[in-house]
């Protein structure tokens, strides 16, 4: 099981490593999507929590400290 998670760190890590601006972009068009939901009022939860934009600012988050261990 440990062998295995090593082996996806290390294959996700490489995969990051030639990719630094892939999470951050990846969130910055998350924190965009949900602002144009935000004029469809019929979207409900997703507009009431804003979840996109949560999401989209953690994941630039990680995908920048990821960027700049690597």
């Amino acid at each position: 099981m440990r062998s295995k998670f090593n082996q996806f760190l290390d294959t996700t890590s490489e995969y990051f490593a030639h990719r630094k601006g892939l999470l951050p972009a990846v969130g910055i068009l998350l924190v965009l999507a949900n602002a144009v939901i935000q004029f469809f009022p019929s979207a409900g939860w997703l507009v009431d929590t804003d979840l996109l934009l949560h999401l989209g600012i953690i994941v630039a988050l990680v995908g920048i400290l990821l960027a700049w261990a690597l």
